[in-house]
């Protein structure tokens, strides 16, 4: 995982979240914290970061759980194969789950993203159709010189859940803007796959609100 000082933005997070989070549970316990719920996006933005900052932490929780390191090509993923499958959408299972900069992801056996995207009602932000017809309708190609021409459909879609923001209280150096976001993508490194998961960000704002 990448070092604790990368997160320092999100430690400072923490603590100006302290009154509505922490002091609530200062029990804390990242090993009680399930991937499966944290991938479904049923936790909130500070417990996913402690979850995620222990899992190749002091805490370990990687190893105690089985994980397996897997090399994936992905400089911008830590992927791991667990001990068991586990079920994330009512219907589709995996054995394999990764995690980026903010987020967790279940990497599913499914070469089409926008089957379980309809599910979930995300859209494709880079959709190429658009362009497509375009092309098309312009003459300078036909649909199926167009199509020809594509190795690789890039789908990368989100579905917003939460979106709080805190400004800063009378007399505190700054805010927080929390989102919670279903997300769904592929990627080349994956062929095949669909890369199904959440996104937990926390972003301070300045006294006037403005991010920092």
């Amino acid at each position: 995982m990448p070092s604790a000082m990368k997160y320092w933005p999100v430690l400072c997070a923490l603590l100006a979240a302290a009154p509505l989070h922490a002091a609530e549970d200062v029990d804390f316990d990242p090993n009680a914290i399930s991937e499966i719920d944290a991938i479904n996006c049923h936790i909130d933005a500070p417990t996913y970061n402690g979850f995620a900052m222990a899992i190749g932490g002091e805490d370990s929780i990687a190893e105690k759980r089985g994980w397996k390191k897997v090399e994936s090509g992905n400089v911008f993923m830590n992927e791991y194969e667990l001990r068991e499958p586990i079920l994330v959408t009512g219907t589709h299972s995996t054995r394999r789950i990764g995690f980026t900069a903010n987020a967790i992801i279940a990497i599913l056996d499914m070469p089409d993203p926008a089957v379980i995207a309809r599910e979930e009602e995300v859209e494709n932000a880079l959709d190429p159709e658009p362009l497509i017809a375009e092309l098309v309708a312009s003459g300078r190609a036909t649909r199926a010189q167009v199509e020809a021409e594509i190795k690789f459909r890039k789908f990368m879609g989100e579905r917003v859940i939460v979106d709080v923001v805190e400004q800063p209280e009378e007399g505190a150096s700054f805010g927080v803007h929390t989102k919670i976001a279903r997300t769904i993508s592929n990627v080349t490194t994956h062929p095949g796959k669909t890369l199904y998961g959440c996104s937990y960000s926390i972003e301070l704002l300045d006294k006037n609100g403005q991010p920092l």
